[in-house]
């Protein structure tokens, strides 16, 4: 099975599934809060869905990420 994430993706993600907001992602990961928004935008588009609990709900789904 092919990844679907990035190495930055799966660390944003991860963060978010562990309740982190936007701006806290952006400051552990020394980025932009517009960079952490984009990387969600491309991970939902990869995925073709609307929003960010659906993204997780797939990637949890396809093994990308775990609880």
């Amino acid at each position: 099975m092919q990844k679907i994430l990035t190495g930055r993706e799966k660390e944003i993600f991860s963060l978010l599934i562990r309740n982190y907001s936007t701006k806290e992602i952006a400051s552990q990961l020394q980025i932009s809060e517009k960079t952490v928004r984009n990387h969600i935008s491309n991970v939902m588009l990869k995925l073709e869905v609307k929003g960010r609990a659906q993204a997780v709900v797939e990637l949890l789904r396809c093994h990308e990420l775990e609880l």
